[in-house]
């Protein structure tokens, strides 16, 4: 004999879809409660790789393009100095000057193109794990009335922490694998992203 429906008290002959559409609405409750934060914190740990290794990417760019505009620069000053025994004009120093201004804004665009690439590879450095379904604590897990373990507070200094009757303690959400937090590169982002 199957029971009425849970929701509706509907006779079990007509088979409605309210406690599926209970479970897909508890489902999305529990992901919004449990899961924002950890979401949260994934986002914020490859955002800040991806910025650092884009901003580390832009500046082995920039120091090659400087160096290049130096010796410019000074091949500049040595030919004056040699055909002229003078300074370069300073429209040659402005010219190369505007030159390294158009290669470091070419550089940070090439530089910032490559978001997608680097995301996504740090994306997919984030693993998640789940138990196995022959784990303990899945088969029986602390609230289950299948073997009629009650969850109690511990007392005497067990701040939050759960046991069930019997001894064995359970995790709570601290056990959830979170990737570590974004290590400090020293770099400013200035506002940009």
């Amino acid at each position: 004999m199957d029971p009425d429906c849970a929701i509706c008290s509907s006779p079990a002959i007509a088979q409605c879809d309210c406690e599926a559409k209970g479970l897909d609405t508890a489902v999305r409750q529990a992901e919004t409660r449990m899961m924002t934060t950890f979401f949260s914190d994934i986002r914020a740990w490859v955002r800040g790789h991806a910025q650092d290794y884009i901003l580390t990417y832009f500046n082995v760019l920039t120091t090659r393009r400087r160096d290049s505009h130096s010796m410019h620069l000074a091949h500049l000053t040595e030919r004056a100095l040699y055909y002229y025994g003078t300074r370069p004009h300073p429209t040659e120093i402005a010219a190369a000057n505007a030159e390294l201004k158009r290669g470091i804004d070419e550089d940070w665009r090439a530089s910032v193109q490559r978001y997608p690439e680097v995301l996504e590879y740090f994306y997919s450095l984030v693993t998640f794990t789940l138990p196995r379904d022959d784990d303990s604590a899945v088969k029986d897990p602390p609230l289950s009335a299948l073997t009629g373990a009650r969850m109690r507070e511990m007392s005497g200094g067990g701040k939050g922490k759960r046991q069930v009757e019997g001894g064995r303690s359970t995790p709570g959400l601290g056990s959830i694998r979170r990737p570590p937090p974004p290590l400090s590169s020293g770099y400013a982002y200035g506002g940009r992203y």
